[in-house]
């Protein structure tokens, strides 16, 4: 079956977005930064699987996201009163569209790219009902699934976007008798000290470093 890829992003409205950069950029560079981080994602998404999705909020944002993505990118609102609920609803939508495997992806991590999709996708092949490449701190930036298994956002709501999701989301996968593959980790960009780290890395998108300078 064809492979999917499921992207998760928030619209790039000032204010709203990277907020915890803003006392290095500023709302509305913070803005522009998630504009090129969407961009960015989905260049590299429609290379890594044979169907691209990407669930957005808030519900009104299409607009703004059409202006974003290539129309062979499925756009559609995200559901849902808390992460978890938002990341089981968008893939039972990406899943109703007969494909196979799933990975999701927010817009968070620059280093992320296709090989790490088809290297999550040889892990299911492989027999892994779920592969996640975890986050520095804490989380994770890719979660890759067989089956869209819901049991895999069964953590507790107040803990999304804590330090403890990856090491909650194995705990719920394995409670569901789900096994997990797990990649190496990379980071993500989040806080001035993540976004301070990438403009030295190497492998930092320019598009992304001539915000960031």
């Amino acid at each position: 079956m064809r492979s999917a890829l499921l992207i998760m992003a928030k619209a790039p409205i000032a204010g709203a977005v990277k907020t915890r950069l803003a006392p290095l950029l500023g709302d509305a560079r913070c803005a522009e930064l998630q504009g090129r981080l969407i961009r960015h994602t989905v260049d590299w998404a429609v290379k890594a699987a044979d169907v691209t999705s990407l669930a957005y909020a808030p519900a009104d944002a299409g607009e703004a996201l059409a202006a974003l993505v290539p129309p062979a990118v499925a756009l559609f609102p995200q559901r849902g009163v808390d992460l978890g609920a938002r990341l089981r609803a968008a893939c039972a939508d990406v899943a109703g569209r007969d494909v196979g495997p799933v990975a999701v992806v927010g817009t968070d991590a620059p280093l992320l790219g296709p090989s790490h999709v088809r290297a999550a996708f040889a892990e299911l092949e492989n027999g892994a009902d779920a592969c996640l490449i975890p986050a520095h701190d804490g989380g994770y930036v890719l979660i890759a699934l067989a089956i869209p298994h819901p049991a895999a956002f069964d953590i507790p709501v107040d803990a999304w976007g804590g330090s403890d999701v990856f090491a909650l989301t194995l705990a719920a996968l394995t409670r569901a008798g789900l096994r997990a593959a797990v990649l190496p980790a990379l980071p993500d960009l989040d806080t001035p000290a993540d976004a301070l780290a990438l403009r030295q890395h190497p492998g930092c998108p320019p598009a992304l470093q001539a915000v960031l300078a």
